[in-house]
Formats: C-alpha cells, sequence, structure tokens
C-alpha cells in the first residue's frame, strides 16, 4: 500500500488538492482519511467544556488510534473510521468502514507533527497557501458549514489557530517531500503525484 500524507495549515486548500490527484482514480483504488475523524474522544465533558479545547494542537488528536489504523491498512485489514461532529465537538456513535487500497491518502493541518505517523507515509506534502487566503477560507467554512458564528471564527484565529500554526504547522514543511502552491500553478506537482498513483495502481 502507497501511503500519502497531505498537510498545510488549515484553509490552505487540502481537500481541493487531494480531489485533483483521485479526481480520475478508482476508489475502490484509492482511500482517503481525514486527520478530523480522529480528534480525541470528549464525551466525558460537558459541550460547554468541549468548546473551550484548542483542537489546533497536537494533543487534540488521538495519534496512537490513527497509526494503529493506518498499521490495520497497510497489513491488509479493514477497520472502522471514527465519525466526528464539528458542531458537537466530539465524535458521534458512528463509525465508517474503511477497506484497505492500494493507496491511501492521510490529509489533515497536524499530520506531520508526529514523528511516527510520519514514518508511515512513503510520500510526504505541503500545501501552501497565502494566511490571508486562509482566514478567508476558514471562515466561509466554519460559517457556512459548521455553523459558527464570525466572531467565535475570528477569536479562535487569534487565540488558537495563528499560534498553532506558527508553532507546529509551517515548521512541518520541512519534512514535506513536496510543497504545493495552491494555485493555477500547482499543476507539475499534482501530475508528478498522480503519475505515482497511478504506476503504483498498475502494478500488480
Amino acid at each position: 500500500m502507497l501511503t500519502i500524507g497531505i498537510a498545510g495549515g488549515t484553509g490552505c486548500g487540502k481537500t481541493t488538492v487531494v480531489n485533483q490527484i483521485t479526481g480520475q482514480l478508482s476508489e475502490s483504488e484509492v482511500g482517503v482519511i481525514s486527520q478530523d475523524s480522529y480528534y480525541r474522544d470528549l464525551s466525558d465533558l460537558t459541550h460547554e467544556d468541549r468548546c473551550k479545547i484548542n483542537f489546533d494542537h497536537p494533543r487534540a488528536i488521538d495519534f496512537d488510534l490513527l497509526r494503529a489504523h493506518l498499521e490495520e491498512l497497510k497489513a491488509g485489514r479493514a477497520v472502522d473510521q471514527p465519525v466526528y461532529s464539528f458542531e458537537q465537538h466530539n465524535r458521534t456513535a458512528e463509525t465508517i468502514r474503511t477497506e484497505p487500497r492500494k493507496v491511501m491518502i492521510v490529509e489533515g493541518i497536524l499530520i506531520l507533527t508526529h514523528p511516527e505517523i510520519r514514518d508511515l507515509f512513503d510520500i510526504k506534502i505541503f500545501v501552501h497557501a497565502d494566511s490571508d487566503e486562509r482566514l478567508i477560507r476558514r471562515l466561509r467554512r466554519d460559517i457556512t458549514e459548521r455553523g459558527r458564528d464570525l466572531d467565535e471564527v475570528l477569536r479562535r484565529y487569534q487565540e488558537t489557530l495563528k499560534p498553532m500554526h506558527d508553532q507546529f504547522i509551517e515548521p512541518t514543511k520541512e519534512f514535506a517531500d513536496l510543497i504545493i502552491p495552491n494555485n493555477k500553478y500547482n499543476t507539475v506537482a499534482i501530475d508528478v503525484v498522480r503519475a505515482i498513483i497511478t504506476e503504483k495502481i498498475a502494478t500488480p
């Protein structure tokens, strides 16, 4: 199994890059796992207390479970991936059965911060976007898709998102095999990754 990690700051366009890479590939051979599914289970906390959690710090992620699931998939065994609710700031009771694929893409802002997770990736990619552009995308997404209000999103950006990006996410560029600009000039990098994946899929 070829494992690709795609990181980058919040709102940098990781999902767009994933879609560009996988758009013409078969779902039966390429799978995608989101780091967001692996936020820790906070069922022991009230909703009010969960709202105070810094979800942009590496300790918010259950890396042990993510590593265990990636190792299971590499061994050819299916896993039950958690389902996370951004409205409730917690995991739901549901899971998604995830089958092994020839190629598995893992995307998330913090996936390159963890050494043992990094070691499981055959290719490590960092998606770069301008900080103003990332803020605009984060505002649009959190308000329209996650039920947040403007003041909450701006407060989180100032108090946690930007400091955590500078401390934990931006430094992981040094671990990347490829840095992809999220703009019209990223086509060469996308083509390179897609060619590697196509070669892997074609291998018996």
